[in-house]
């Protein structure tokens, strides 16, 4: 059985699909490989942030990308945002973001 991957929102799906090129072909192929595998692919692929979030790792020349998704009934993924990784954290703001999207999507099952 496939995973499907959607997005939180058009605006989620437009910013990760404007990353920069070597970093969005690097997670075009995550992508493929959670949708026959599944999201625990474990890193450097993909890595457990908590309370039911997990991050996509997509790295390229032009540095490094983060997706954050969660799963949701079935074989469904939502990705709550993606940014460009500055440091080695996500800011706090980012998390708090993806936690409020994530309630609202299992909120909504």
């Amino acid at each position: 059985m496939s995973w499907t991957i959607t997005f939180y929102s058009e605006k989620v799906e437009k910013e990760t699909l404007a990353l920069p090129p070597g970093i969005l072909a690097n997670f075009l192929r995550i992508t493929e490989l959670i949708e026959e595998f599944g999201p625990d692919l474990g890193r450097p692929h993909t890595a457990p942030l908590g309370k039911g979030l997990f991050e996509i790792r997509a790295k390229g020349q032009e540095g490094i990308a983060r997706s954050i998704f969660c799963t949701v009934k079935g074989q469904e993924i939502v990705i709550l945002l993606s940014a460009i990784k500055k440091n080695n954290t996500l800011p706090k703001r980012q998390m708090e973001t993806a936690r409020k999207r994530m309630k609202e999507i299992q909120d909504n099952d």
